[in-house]
């Protein structure tokens, strides 16, 4: 397929596990992340189901084992750790010469939130917020040199940074890059979800007719992507390849999508147009699926009007993690690759009951299946909504 890029590194650190290996154990064992907040005080702390990182910051940088900047964000923390572990498998010691594309939605906002009530009161300036910045110290752990760019499109930003990534590679303009997410819980976020009324206080049910809300999450996953000419003459192993993906927006509202999911259904549509395949190619749909009412409705009606009567196996695998926003398509992208390699459909936790309109359900254990194709669904806040698709080798021509 012309339009194919390798993967042929990939990392992260989540609710549910601290690397790869830690993270597919834990989806094969069915074993969420999803806890009580622990690590950030307030009327949340204690009381909040939420998908945490175990370890606080000091933690991940001691165990990043490098020279850190003084008030480095937890959101670039993660991501250090994370990309590490990508860059490791590709067989990459440097990432002086990769561009990297970092999506993000909280940036900084751990570390301006600690000044916020002092600002008025000493003008004090906060260089550690936006969502450049988090990017920036995170290249700088990496050491690189290389072009250093960010995208934020809420929970889509992650699958947008991968597709940005992949332009690079397919224009020519590089022959690698590192592209990925990470977000970080914060108060900002989890204020701002609770006065939407998105939380939940129970464990989240994607696609349950009971569903009530989501959990939030935090966490990293990147990949190395690379022009599939560069490796011909290498023994690089290949994890799979980016075959498809596309952006798009249905411009109905600020946070909720449209009756008839148009956003999500131009996204999957064009995704498919551009890996030059059909809705029947595709064997399994990582849904974005985030237990609201809204999202879970609309992403359904979408799928139902492009795959008709033919919807291949789908799941959510933010009951395992929470939705971790920024992140998520970068985590979830690895979980599509993990399918790809394993050859398994992984199961939608704590489904009970089939919603209405459209009545379809996710798989509820984990499916072992030939899979060829996997779509992975990542849509956000301002109509963002953006689709991935990830195949084998031998599905690509």
């Amino acid at each position: 397929m012309k339009n194919a890029v390798a993967v042929t590194g990939m990392g992260m650190i989540t609710p549910i596990g601290n690397d790869v290996a830690q993270n597919y154990h834990s989806l094969l064992q069915k074993q969420h992340g999803i806890k009580t907040l622990q690590h950030i005080s307030g009327k949340h702390q204690h009381q909040t189901l939420v998908g945490e990182v175990p370890w606080t910051n000091a933690e991940l940088i001691e165990k990043l084992g490098a020279e850190v900047p003084k008030n480095s964000s937890r959101t670039s923390l993660l991501a250090a750790i994370a990309a590490r572990e990508a860059l490791s498998q590709a067989g990459i010691n440097v990432a002086e010469d990769m561009p990297i594309v970092v999506g993000t939605s909280v940036g900084g906002m751990d570390i301006f939130e600690q000044h916020f009530p002092h600002l008025l009161q000493d003008n004090r300036l906060i260089q550690r917020r936006d969502v450049g910045d988090s990017s920036r110290v995170f290249a700088h752990l990496l050491g690189s040199n290389s072009l250093v760019t960010s995208i934020s499109t809420a929970c889509s930003s992650a699958a947008n940074a991968i597709a940005f990534g992949a332009r690079l590679v397919l224009s020519g303009r590089a022959d690698r890059v590192l592209v990925g997410g990470s977000d970080a819980l914060s108060r900002f976020t989890m204020n701002g979800f609770d006065s939407l009324m998105l939380l939940s206080n129970e464990l989240n049910r994607p696609f349950d007719a009971n569903r009530n809300g989501l959990n939030l999450g935090e966490g990293a996953g990147f990949l190395v992507l690379e022009s599939i000419a560069s490796l011909k003459n290498t023994a690089k192993p290949i994890l799979g390849y980016l075959s498809g993906f596309s952006n798009a927006n249905d411009a109905f509202h600020q946070t909720s999508t449209s009756e008839h999911g148009e956003g999500a259904y131009l996204a999957m549509k064009q995704a498919l147009a551009s890996a030059a395949l059909t809705p029947q190619a595709i064997d399994y749909i990582n849904a974005h699926g985030t237990a609201t009412e809204n999202n879970d409705r609309t992403e359904a009606t979408a799928i139902a009007r492009l795959f008709k009567d033919q919807i291949p196996p789908f799941s959510s695998t933010k009951a395992y993690t929470g939705h971790t926003l920024g992140a998520s398509a970068g985590i979830e992208a690895i979980y599509a690759l993990l399918a790809l390699q394993h050859q398994l459909a992984f199961a939608n936790l704590r489904f009970e009951k089939t919603m209405d309109q459209p009545a379809l359900a996710p798989i509820t254990d984990h499916q072992t299946t030939a899979i060829r194709h996997v779509l992975s669904n990542s849509f956000g806040f301002g109509g963002n909504c953006s689709t991935l698709i990830f195949s084998h080798e031998q599905s690509l021509y």
